[in-house]
């Protein structure tokens, strides 16, 4: 029988097969942990805008009819606000459309905030806070602890809470190494020509240990599409250099920068990665997809070293319990 046919019946018996199999395994025990973070960080920043938004102060209405307070006006309403504390600096909010520039290229992307922002200082305790420019009123901390948090969730999927450019490098090269396993696992997978639609379902009434097995099969040739775009696109966003000298060097260098179809691929790349989807029709829906399917490598990673363990820790726990019964 050939390499070739014992592939396709019985895969398990082919040595590169079970060479193949140990790549995936110890690669993925190795970087589970990175792997099950960055999962459920990067299905939490599906919606960072929207978490944004709600963790956030709430912000001023524009009232094109009402007449913001002055400078010297919010300084007495924040010196009254906090009695004690002196007033460093009063940043006024935009006013695009009083201004006539609501027209404008900026004013069409971002709509008119008139909140103020207010600096205070006492003793040496320094608060920046959120006012009302028309009621004077405090609307909160300009930035609040939820918002600090989610800073501290972006830098950690984004930089491993590293400083740059050590973060995203290692992160890029983590995301390789992912990758690797994806695809390895994507080898390992197929079970054999007579077992293939087997591991496509799963079996609800069997052991748990069968369930795990099943879930993983399952999940692994379902998802195995998205997990590989991820770890493309983390590679590229943390080691943008080789992807973009690839497309250098294959783009027409005549052509307009930014419109060659190398450079549409490369800023799609981002948009998968995250799940930044601007069509109002489909794009709540595909970001919700995205924030699911983002949990499924942390589950790959958890079944999978469940599969490890009933199959060598405790087995060789057992074993040398047996030893320890007999001597």
């Amino acid at each position: 029988m050939s390499t070739v046919t014992r592939w396709l019946r019985q895969p398990q018996r082919v040595w590169l097969r079970r060479a193949i199999f140990q790549i995936h395994l110890w690669t993925g025990l190795a970087i589970g942990l990175y792997v099950v973070v960055l999962s459920l960080t990067g299905s939490v920043l599906v919606y960072r805008a929207e978490v944004n938004r709600f963790l956030a102060s709430p912000r001023a209405t524009f009232d094109e009819r009402a007449t913001p307070m002055t400078v010297d006006q919010l300084r007495v309403a924040a010196e009254r606000a906090y009695p004690g504390w002196t007033v460093t600096n009063v940043q006024e909010g935009r006013y695009q459309a009083r201004a006539g520039s609501g027209g404008g290229r900026d004013g069409a992307r971002r709509p008119p905030d008139p909140t103020a922002s207010i600096a205070l200082e006492r003793d040496d305790q320094i608060k920046e806070r959120l006012f009302n420019p028309y009621t004077g009123s405090d609307l909160g901390d300009y930035i609040t602890p939820g918002e600090r948090w989610l800073i501290w969730l972006t830098r950690l999927h984004d930089d491993l809470l590293l400083e740059r450019p050590e973060g995203p490098w290692w992160n890029g090269l983590l995301s390789l190494v992912f990758t690797v396993i994806v695809l390895s696992g994507g080898i390992v997978w197929w079970p054999g020509i007579s077992r293939w639609k087997r591991s496509l379902r799963i079996k609800a009434t069997s052991g748990w240990r069968r369930f795990n097995w099943d879930l993983h099969s399952v999940l692994g040739f379902w998802l195995f599409f998205f997990m590989a775009m991820w770890g493309i696109t983390g590679w590229y966003l943390g080691i943008p250099d080789p992807l973009t000298n690839l497309v250098e060097r294959l783009s027409d260098p005549e052509g307009p920068y930014g419109e060659r179809p190398g450079d549409i691929a490369l800023e799609w790349l981002p948009r998968l990665h995250f799940g930044r989807w601007r069509d109002p029709a489909w794009g709540p829906w595909l970001k919700a997809l995205w924030a699911i399917v983002g949990v499924g490598p942390a589950i790959m990673f958890i079944t999978g070293l469940l599969m490890w363990w009933n199959r060598v820790v405790r087995k060789r726990r057992d074993v040398a319990e047996a030893v320890v019964e007999l001597a």
